[in-house]
C-alpha cells in the first residue's frame, strides 16, 4: 500500500468508496449532499489536501485535512482495510503538513456512539484530546484537539 495525493483522475473511485461508507458520515445522506462533497473534494484535491492510500488500483482509505484551517476535516477507511495501518499512514501525512505550533482540531463521534471507537482511539493514538461538545449536520459531534508541540512543558 502506498500514500498518494488526490488528483481528479481518482475522484470516481475516491467517492465510490466515500458512498459506500455515507451511512457513518452525518451530512451525506442524498445525493445532492455527494455531489456536494465531490466538488468540496476536488477543491481539496486542486490545494493538495487530500491523500489516499492505495493498493494497486484500489483506494483503500482517503483524508482531507485544511491548511488554513489546521485541522483534519474527512477520514474514511474501507472496511477490508482496516486494522492495517491505513488510517495511519494518512494521519502521518496529514500532521506533516499542517502547523504543529499551533493547535490541530477534528471534529469526530461523541463517547458513547459506536460509530467514534475507531476514529476516537485514533485521535488519541496521535495525542488528540477531547474538547468541546458539538453539532454538525445536526449530529452530536465533540471536537478533539492537538495541542502545539511543546505547548505541555510551557504549561508546567
Amino acid at each position: 500500500m502506498q500514500l498518494f495525493y488526490g488528483v481528479p483522475e481518482d475522484i470516481e473511485k475516491w467517492m465510490s468508496l466515500v458512498t459506500r461508507l455515507r451511512w457513518n458520515f452525518p451530512g451525506l445522506e442524498s445525493q445532492e449532499k455527494l455531489n456536494e462533497h465531490r466538488a468540496t473534494v476536488l477543491k481539496f484535491m486542486g490545494k493538495r489536501q487530500a491523500v489516499c492510500v492505495k493498493e494497486e488500483n484500489e483506494i483503500a482509505g482517503v483524508m482531507l485535512f485544511s491548511r488554513g484551517h489546521n485541522m483534519i476535516c474527512c477520514l474514511a477507511v474501507s472496511p477490508e482495510y482496516r486494522r492495517r495501518g491505513v488510517a495511519s499512514m494518512l494521519m502521518d501525512e496529514a500532521l506533516c503538513n499542517l502547523d504543529r505550533t499551533k493547535e490541530i482540531s477534528v471534529s469526530t463521534f461523541r463517547a458513547g456512539d459506536e460509530k467514534g471507537l475507531a476514529p476516537r482511539a485514533l485521535y488519541e493514538k496521535y495525542g488528540f484530546a477531547a474538547d468541546a461538545l458539538i453539532e454538525e449536520m445536526n449530529y452530536p459531534n465533540q471536537k478533539y484537539v492537538l495541542h502545539p508541540a511543546g505547548a505541555e512543558r510551557k504549561n508546567r
